[in-house]
């Protein structure tokens, strides 16, 4: 991840950045920002998708008609699709989670059919920002994850926005810190200090956390598969590395019944999953605290993919890591 000036982005998109994230003060910042990159777009013939509140797509359209741009015109020839955020949330939203499949449908078919033109695509959203000010946390890194999944299959490049005052915070750190690992460039880090340069956060590194939910070992899973994949894994390591994610996520919830949280990272040759929950180890008969390995349970699948692995207490619970090699 690389950090970008604001002038940047209204660029070729296939000279600079792919996925960038913008976080705003206010409205006025957003609308001079993403104008320029619209209307670069629209100008050189690029079908552009934009996803947004009806109030800043309403500002957009003013702005982009001041720059010359004719709406009618390029939304009668394709050159532009205007979405509204919340309906379209609304659309691939199931019983408060991320409907995958439903994602897949609606958003990757319009970006399927923006390609079948043979033009080069640009798009903005912000539903991400919608879920993260409803609360739902998780459910906006998922969401950059799955468009993140649709990077790998097409070339388009992605515009997300999210006001600073929703991100920032103590509570939101970590959080915050997973969204900017997810964007290839960052417009503006809401907590970065002064001097501080955004693409300088731990490169390779993927963190989040998971209540105990019978969905949440999957969510964990598309997340990881995601991340891994756009760190440049191939097919064989990412799925040896969700079924060990899976087993230790799915025991958190299972056995443990706790919330969890995961930490993925790459260290030169060794990939490192660990999943962290609020339940103590359990002696062994030695006396030593850990887990037992009974083939053919969860645990053995661990032993068997991984080089090696262990158990660490923590005051309010226990770590379960593994590690993998990368070939």
């Amino acid at each position: 991840m690389a950090a970008v000036e604001p002038q940047d982005i209204a660029a070729d998109p296939g000279e600079h950045v792919e996925h960038f994230v913008k976080f705003y003060e206010h409205d006025e910042e957003l609308v001079q920002t993403v104008v320029p990159y619209l209307a670069v777009g629209l100008h050189s013939g690029d079908v552009t998708v934009v996803i947004a509140t009806e109030a800043h797509r309403r500002a957009f359209e003013t702005e982009l008609v001041s720059n010359g741009v004719d709406i009618a015109l390029a939304q009668a020839n394709g050159s532009l699709l205007a979405l509204e955020a919340e309906s379209t949330l609304a659309a691939i939203v199931l019983d408060g989670q991320i409907d995958r499949d439903a994602f897949h449908e609606v958003i990757g078919g319009l970006i399927r059919q923006a390609a079948n033109s043979g033009r080069r695509i640009r798009a903005f959203g912000e539903m991400v920002a919608l879920l993260w000010d409803a609360g739902a946390v998780l459910a906006a890194i998922e969401l950059e994850g799955l468009w993140n999944e649709i990077g790998h299959e097409l070339e388009f490049s992605l515009f997300c926005a999210y006001p600073s005052a929703s991100v920032v915070g103590h509570e939101h750190a970590e959080a915050l810190q997973q969204v900017c690992r997810m964007h290839s460039s960052v417009v503006h880090n809401p907590s970065a200090g002064a001097g501080a340069i955004p693409g300088q956060l731990p490169p390779k590194e993927l963190a989040a956390s998971f209540p105990a939910e019978c969905q949440s070992p999957g969510r964990a899973r598309r997340l990881a598969a995601s991340e891994l994949r756009r760190w440049g894994y191939d097919e064989e390591l990412v799925n040896e590395a969700i079924l060990v994610l899976s087993e230790l996520a799915s025991n958190a919830v299972i056995h443990a019944g706790s919330p969890f949280t995961i930490r993925v990272q790459s260290h030169d040759s060794l990939l490192r999953i660990a999943v962290r929950d609020r339940c103590p180890s359990l002696a062994t008969a030695n006396g030593e605290r850990g887990l037992l390995v009974r083939a053919p349970h969860g645990l053995a699948v661990i032993q068997a993919l991984s080089t090696q692995w262990g158990v660490q207490d923590t005051p309010d619970g226990k770590i379960v890591w593994a590690e993998l090699r990368v070939v």
